[in-house]
């Protein structure tokens, strides 16, 4: 039986070493072959000189994938998926925040209770950020509130995969991807486990606050159509509140005559309504914009150099 490991990497020169060594221990223990899928996601640093090192060494065990751009985690998790060829696949990354040790309990509860994917989640976000670990829990609130699907709160990529559920992820080959959001569309028997938040062993996180509040617009945008309802709701109410103001005024114009009024609170309207118009505007500009990429249909990511052009 072999296990497919999938490494998302950008800029994780510093890091794989660590995860390599690591990996080196859970192979001794873990009753299956291993493959690497390494992703090189357009990095800029010696990751992918460090792959095509750790691929030669290797007899074959570890391939690479060299994207000619940076395309993003989503395109490098679904180039995996893609490669992959074990009976099980897993996600992880290379920066030890997902500890390999898990990997055993996981891989012995999948089979022990027959289930088709076992997925992490973090207890809690020490170390991280307030500000980013406040947004991150109101991501995962606003998702379970109007999303099509539940998704756990602090779910990581890191998950252990039979190879029926990587078909089935496969066969969504969406352009706007939200892997998290597609695992648990699926469906599927997956069950969690939770550990404490893991610092990262080597390098800086590519990740920003603005990258991952886009991010997670992308998230709920991908798995609700809420905010074209309240874009909706906005503009009936907005419409409904205008006819109102007019037939008051009409009939304050009938009984009182026709008082002047004050420009202030007329340009103040104005700016509202506007305000409400670009504010709906913007929410089904959105939506349109990712109907336009789907419609395009470039591909995911663009493979410049892989282990598999060798001879």
């Amino acid at each position: 039986m072999l296990l497919s490991v999938i490494v998302p990497c950008f800029n994780e020169e510093k890091s794989l070493p660590y995860f390599f060594a690591e990996m080196a221990k859970i192979e001794k223990v873990l009753p299956l072959d291993v493959e690497y899928i390494l992703i090189d996601d357009g990095s800029t640093d010696k990751t992918l000189k460090l792959m095509k090192e750790l691929s030669v060494k290797s007899g074959g065990k570890v391939h690479y994938f060299s994207f000619s751009r940076n395309f993003g985690k989503e395109a490098a998790i679904y180039a995996g998926l893609q490669n992959a060829k074990g009976d099980y696949v897993t996600l992880m990354d290379a920066d030890l925040q997902d500890p390999p040790q898990l990997l055993v309990e996981m891989y012995d509860l999948l089979v022990a209770h027959d289930l088709d994917s076992v997925a992490t989640r973090r207890k809690n976000r020490a170390g991280e950020p307030k500000l980013r670990s406040l947004f991150a829990r109101l991501f995962y609130y606003l998702m379970n509130k109007i999303g099509e699907t539940e998704l756990v709160s602090g779910v990581r990529d890191f998950r252990i995969m039979t190879r029926q559920m990587v078909d089935a992820v496969l066969k969504i080959t969406e352009y706007n991807r939200f892997s998290k959001g597609i695992f648990s569309w699926v469906g599927f028997k997956t069950e969690y486990i939770a550990y404490e938040n893991v610092a990262r062993v080597a390098g800086k996180t590519s990740w920003s606050f603005w990258q991952l509040l886009k991010y997670s617009i992308d998230g709920i945008v991908n798995f609700s159509d809420l905010p074209l309802n309240i874009a909706s709701f906005v503009g009936a109410l907005s419409c409904f509140g205008s006819g109102i103001a007019l037939i008051f005024i009409v009939v304050r114009a009938l009984l009182f005559g026709d008082p002047t009024s004050g420009w202030p609170s007329m340009v103040s309207i104005f700016l509202f309504v506007g305000g409400l118009q670009l504010l709906c505007l913007g929410i089904i500009g959105k939506y349109i914009g990712k109907i336009f990429l789907e419609t395009k249909k470039r591909p995911h990511y663009l493979i410049k150099e892989s282990d598999k052009n060798r001879p």
